[in-house]
């Protein structure tokens, strides 16, 4: 690879790194082959995904497999912990090459269940599966504990190290020890407990560590009632820390849910500008996700929902080779599978797992919108423009919009600004300021109706092109005003809408329309931001022109009125007597040692006539 290839490839890594969300999720990298290399977890994807392509990056490991990577894709879950398990998840079914998580300080525990003649159940970080079975790995540790307290309680498994075999046992070589004189295990290695009970208790805490603890929980829960009728309190509130506890490690989560064992999950996505569906694919086996995608399709005759997932799904399970005879979809489909069966949930787990996909959507959709906008980036102002369009159903596209705002305080150094976007972006030099001249008092109306006549009348005499849309920082008063000159008096059909504010002072509402009506927008919507930038921006701009005319003014001294009196003269009279009060107290040859005879002549002259 040249270097000019190389370049370019992490450029196209890093845009797609830079349109990934802050939320917790699994990320995957992918090598020429398409084939995953790498499976990380992050609280915050972005940020996490970005690190490996900074250059203060020193880490050869790092470095080698930044220089593999062709492809990133990633999943979105709810949780850090969903985030943890949906990693290992991943790792275990395609072990990729670059994973070294599970070999260095940094693993999360497991339990093991050894394969000796008397298993033992311990945690462990280490996992060799010739030991025995692990079940895990465990991103909450108070979880693990409690399920070990809860097995060693309820079964009393042995804790020593010892090598214990049967023949051993038989020529009784083993004593008991402290543990079983505390109750905390039966001495099978001498006998005081049957193999066979051993064993069904080790079997047990198998379907535990499995997840299938509801039966248990339902025991428990039984025996701390019974032990509460029997007015035993103390052993009844260690029945309910122990029944909490279990319910506490079987709290149901999108990545990981004991209810689910089979199931295929999909949602579905439109995007209406560019005639696409995105399609997202979950695979849930034994309770655990461990496969999520998201598909792209284009329409070709104006599909359904309906009909384009009916065409995609059997595509998808075959290219995944799922066999799951459950589907899980977010509508009832006119078709039936021979093999599977569909399912529509209303709530529980499936109807997480299915938020979970159409979340997953929702964010590739995202994605795929600022990868192209950032390319291209008139394609997100084009895309603005065109939903302001549709939102106030406008003859042509607002290209140009012109946005008023008047400032004064109680009438005095009345001024108003004008201010233009063009393309969704300010014109800065095409910006207007009007100092108001004929309205006296603190009259809005008034200003703005003479600012947007002078405006526009100017602009209709030197042949300049009009405005596609008038925004008016105010609600019905200020655009009943302005409609009163643009159309009455200088016929124009301008369309005009208006911004209006809550008891806040926050942009709340887009009006439109005569009469005006309330117009449905998203406050945290992008076209919702860009108006609102548009009103913070005329505001800023007329009140930063009337400060300035308000400093001028704060400025001015009787001296600035007088004739033939420039800056050098009124600065060395200020220097010597410091204030106008002691220059027109001042004596004639005073004010001629500092200035000379005419031009204290002139001075004296001026002051006595202003007094």
């Amino acid at each position: 690879m040249t270097k000019e290839e190389n370049e370019k490839r992490i450029e196209r890594l890093k845009n797609i790194v830079l349109n990934m969300p802050e939320k917790p999720g699994s990320y995957q990298f992918y090598d020429a082959d398409h084939t995953i290399i790498y499976v990380g977890k992050a609280k915050r994807l972005k940020q996490r995904v970005s690190s490996y392509f900074h250059k203060e990056v020193d880490r050869f490991k790092t470095k080698v497999l930044v220089s593999k990577i062709e492809d990133i894709s990633y999943t979105v879950v709810n949780t850090e912990e969903d985030a943890l398990l949906l990693e290992n998840s991943l790792i275990k079914k395609y072990n990729p090459r670059y994973n070294v998580l599970l070999k260095d300080g940094k693993t999360y525990p497991s339990i093991c269940i050894t394969n000796e003649y008397l298993p033992r159940v311990f945690k462990t970080r280490q996992i060799n599966k010739r030991f025995g079975t692990f079940f895990g790995p465990y991103s909450h540790t108070g979880s693990m504990f409690a399920v070990l307290e809860l097995i060693h309680k309820l079964y009393k498994p042995r804790t020593c190290r010892m090598p214990i075999t049967k023949e051993g046992i038989e020529q009784g070589k083993y004593k008991p020890c402290l543990e079983y004189h505390i109750h905390n295990c039966k001495a099978p290695c001498c006998g005081k407990q049957s193999l066979e009970d051993y064993q069904a208790s080790i079997a047990q805490a198998r379907e535990i560590l499995k997840g299938n603890t509801r039966e248990l929980s339902q025991h428990v829960f039984e025996e701390m009632q019974q032990k509460a009728a029997e007015l035993k309190f103390e052993e009844a509130e260690e029945l309910k820390q122990k029944y909490m506890l279990i319910e506490s490690f079987c709290a149901k989560s999108e990545v990981v849910s004991h209810t689910i064992t089979d199931v295929d999950v999909f949602t579905i996505v439109d995007d209406e500008h560019n005639r696409t569906a995105f399609i997202n694919y979950i695979h849930v086996k034994n309770g655990s996700v461990n496969q999520s995608f998201t598909f792209e399709y284009k329409r070709k005759l104006d599909e359904t929902d309906c009909e384009l997932l009916l065409t995609a799904i059997p595509e998808i399970r075959e290219r995944f080779h799922s066999k799951a005879k459950e589907i899980i979809v977010p509508f009832d489909m006119e078709w039936q599978l021979n093999e599977a069966q569909f399912f529509v949930p209303q709530r529980g787990d499936k109807k997480h797992l299915l938020e979970l996909g159409e979340m997953n959507c929702k964010q590739y959709k995202f994605d795929r919108l600022k990868q192209a906008e950032k390319l291209n980036p008139e394609q997100k102002q084009t895309r603005l423009m065109k939903e302001l369009q549709q939102k106030l159903q406008l003859a042509k596209l607002p290209y140009q919009i012109e946005c008023f705002d008047n400032s004064n305080i109680s009438g005095t150094d009345a001024v108003a600004g004008c201010i233009v976007f063009k393309g969704m972006k300010p014109s800065k030099k095409d910006y207007r300021k009007y100092n108001i001249k004929t309205v006296e008092g603190p009259d809005d109306y008034a200003s703005m109706q003479e600012v947007v006549r002078r405006r526009y009348t100017r602009m209709m005499e030197e042949g300049a092109t009009l405005p596609d849309l008038i925004i008016t920082d105010g609600g019905l008063g200020q655009m009943s005003v302005v409609r009163e000159v643009v159309e009455g008096e200088l016929g124009l059909h301008i369309p005009i809408a208006g911004l209006a504010k809550d008891d806040r002072h926050r942009t709340n509402e887009l009006l439109y329309g005569n009469p005006p009506k309330t117009i449905a927008l998203k406050t945290d919507s992008e076209l919702f931001h860009v108006l609102t930038r548009i009103q913070d921006e005329v505001h800023r701009y007329a009140i930063q022109f009337h400060r300035d005319k308000r400093s001028k003014h704060a400025l001015h001294s009787a001296l600035d009125d007088i004739a033939g009196i420039g800056p050098a003269t009124r600065e060395k009279l200020l220097n010597e007597f410091k204030n106008v009060k002691r220059i027109r107290e001042a004596s004639f040859e005073e004010l001629s040692a500092v200035i000379g005879a005419s031009k204290a002549t002139k001075v004296k002259e001026s002051l006595s006539k202003n007094k």
